[in-house]
């Protein structure tokens, strides 16, 4: 994604004023799509890379400027914070399905784990203390809790587990993937979470 929108009609000129050189101005439009797009490029290179990685390579990534990087996130910590709501986003609104339980949602957090260093950044306190990051952990946190009473009535996990509980074995099992590459990860993450004692159902990826 290049981060320039243009207008889908045929022969039909982008509005707005012209910068120098003749380049439209799309204004709410273009900053729209390159804050998608800055997204997008983040969660790659921080998936890749981990959340220390150059900002500069996620703006190349986007294609925009720095300038445009630095308009949308002011910091470091803005990105890493935005890109990672997406991810709780994700576990919010699997649990609020009616069919969800604990397994699926523990998978779904696993899957985040295993497909971003980024991730395992997060949950493993790579980052700066940030008061975004810890409201982050709390609505996981929320999200799981609501499937807690379910499994610890099935046996699925034991009497007196707490949410927690469920977010301190999400660091374990993120702490198994620290040094580990490629398919190695996923292994390694299933290993851990039955070391653990604990059943979760790891999905084969996360659609978006």
């Amino acid at each position: 994604m290049t981060g320039v929108l243009r207008d889908p009609r045929p022969g039909a000129l982008p509005h707005g004023t012209k910068r120098r050189g003749g380049a439209p101005n799309l204004g709410p439009r273009a900053a729209a799509g390159n804050r998608a797009a800055l997204l997008a490029a983040a969660r790659e290179v921080f998936g890749s890379a981990g959340t220390g990685a150059p900002l500069s390579a996620v703006a190349k990534r986007a294609g925009v400027g720095q300038g445009s990087l630095y308009r949308h996130f002011p910091d470091r910590m803005d990105l890493v914070v935005a890109v990672f709501d997406e991810q709780v986003v994700a576990v919010e609104e699997r649990a609020a399905t009616p069919d969800a339980d604990l397994a699926d949602l523990l998978g779904l957090v696993t899957r985040h784990a295993v497909d971003s260093v980024g991730f395992v950044d997060l949950v493993r306190s790579r980052v700066p203390a940030d008061e975004r990051v810890v409201a982050l952990g709390e609505r996981v946190a929320v999200a799981l809790g609501t499937r807690l009473a379910g499994a610890i009535e099935s046996g699925d996990v034991p009497a007196g587990t707490t949410p927690d509980d469920l977010l301190l074995a999400v660091a374990m099992m993120a702490g198994a993937l620290s040094q580990a590459e490629g398919e190695d990860r996923e292994r390694r993450a299933r290993r851990a979470w039955e070391l653990l004692g604990m059943d979760v159902r790891i999905p084969a990826e996360i659609r978006r």
